[in-house]
């Protein structure tokens, strides 16, 4: 077995960052206590096993730099919890801009929107190219939510280079039964689609939701309304790139509710953007329903969070999981990963059921 799984990333922004910091955070932290982590080990891998491979961006203030930079270029704005990061010797290449580019971010302060960098972009060849000669092992798919052609030109490339694809944003490729399937007949492991955070607004809605309904009680209405400071709230500004990131949240919860309910009463999905919030994301959640007698009930619950790292906490396990898929020779979608980590996997299962799958899959009892 590899001792170490090499990794490229598509989009180095606060998500990237993040990821990137707990790496070298966990790496000086090993052999002592240190929380934040679902799993330290899995299958003999353990966070400071992961290493930068390659890198894209789009940004100007990125492409060209090290990886070990770029992370903390503007408009990457999130808590830096490990700033000593080694020089990787790793340069940022220029990305397919494709729909990655959302127009209206040209009227906001550069300190706050992308920068589109004037250089030559890499062609699918040339990604393959670069995936191939730096040993990827897998590629973590970060471009902005509504890049639909972009993730999908990422996906192509790992199909073509033999390479793991994790995708962590709202374009339905992993949950797409022609694209997993291309996947599965080319023996690779994937991932996706569309990253929950480690304690985020989704996996805590589904669990008030989980709770109310063994509980006994009807819902009749909810929303979800979350608001952000970073470059993803305000690419999200655009509505007309919402309708995948809309839908993923929203399945996210109403796959747990066993009966029908009114497409009016359920409002879950990204609300405003508050640039001094930075990389800091709150989230209101309300839920309404029925007691015994049909008395009626609520709940009211306000979550603040560090987005970045809380996606990340994530990552760390879905990048593992891929990686040792690949040693037993497994191919296709992970089903038990998927749905523990994601919003919208292929198959939905609740939470407790998709934990214990990741156990048994670590274990070997399970295949996928």
């Amino acid at each position: 077995m590899s001792k170490k799984i090499r990794v490229a990333i598509a989009g180095v922004g606060n998500c990237a960052s993040s990821l990137i910091q707990g790496i070298y955070y966990y790496k000086e932290k090993q052999n002592i206590e240190a929380s934040g982590l679902m799993h330290e080990d899995i299958g003999g891998y353990k966070p400071w096993d992961i290493e930068i491979v390659a890198a894209w961006d789009i940004d100007a203030r990125k492409v060209g730099f090290d990886v070990s930079q770029a992370i903390f270029a503007p408009p990457n704005c999130t808590t830096v919890f490990k700033r000593d990061i080694p020089h990787m010797g790793v340069k940022v290449r220029m990305g397919k801009v494709l729909d990655g580019y959302p127009e209206h971010m040209k009227n906001y302060p550069p300190e706050n929107a992308f920068v589109l960098a004037d250089a030559k972009e890499d062609s699918l060849e040339t990604v393959v190219k670069v995936l191939i000669e730096s040993k990827a092992d897998v590629l973590v798919n970060y471009v902005p939510v509504g890049a639909e052609k972009a993730a999908r030109f990422y996906a192509q490339a790992c199909l073509e280079a033999g390479v793991s694809f994790i995708n962590c944003m709202p374009t339905f490729i992993v949950s797409d039964d022609e694209w997993a399937k291309k996947f599965e007949d080319a023996g690779i492991p994937v991932i996706g689609d569309d990253i929950k955070s480690q304690v985020g607004a989704t996996i805590t809605h589904r669990v008030l939701t989980q709770l109310l309904l063994e509980r006994g009680v009807k819902i009749d209405r909810t929303y979800q309304l979350n608001v952000g400071g970073n470059t993803d709230f305000l690419n999200m500004l655009e509505r007309s790139r919402l309708e995948t990131k809309k839908k993923s949240k929203t399945q996210a919860v109403t796959s747990l509710i066993p009966y029908g309910i009114d497409p009016r009463n359920v409002h879950i999905g990204p609300s405003d953007y508050v640039p001094w919030l930075k990389d800091k994301k709150l989230a209101f959640i309300r839920i309404e329903g029925r007691l015994f007698g049909d008395v009626p009930m609520n709940i009211e619950l306000r979550l603040e969070v560090e987005d970045s790292p809380n996606s990340a906490g994530v990552a760390i396990d879905a990048i593992r999981c891929a990686k040792l898929a690949q040693d037993r020779g497994i191919g296709g979608p992970l089903y038990s990963i998927s749905a523990y980590t994601m919003k919208h996997p292929p198959i939905q299962y609740k939470d407790w059921q998709a934990r214990q799958m990741v156990e048994e899959f670590i274990a070997g009892i399970r295949e996928r």
